[in-house]
């Protein structure tokens, strides 16, 4: 079983703790209820994982804060990161 970690409700995305590979199933945990999500893409451990799809623009949220954004459209069980997320920090 691939697991994941959810730290707070609002969280669009949650961190894989096992390495990944396309079409695994993840077991999300970190609220009242386990989510499992199929993956797009591999994912390396530590890394992010959408939980619903993003569309292009909209915050990321992990912790409950918005980390970044999308840069295109993110689609639920896709590996979220550099690639595809923006930083309103360093474009300021």
């Amino acid at each position: 079983m691939k697991r994941g970690l959810i730290m707070n409700k609002l969280d669009n995305v949650a961190t894989v703790l096992d390495d990944v590979a396309a079409g695994e199933t993840v077991t999300i945990r970190g609220l009242p209820s386990i989510v499992e999500i199929s993956t797009l893409e591999e994912i390396p451990r530590g890394h992010k994982i959408a939980l619903v799809d993003i569309p292009v623009g909209m915050d990321v949220v992990k912790y409950g804060f918005p980390i970044g954004y999308a840069l295109t459209d993110i689609l639920k069980g896709s590996y979220v990161h550099v690639h595809n997320v923006g930083s309103k920090r360093t474009e300021e």
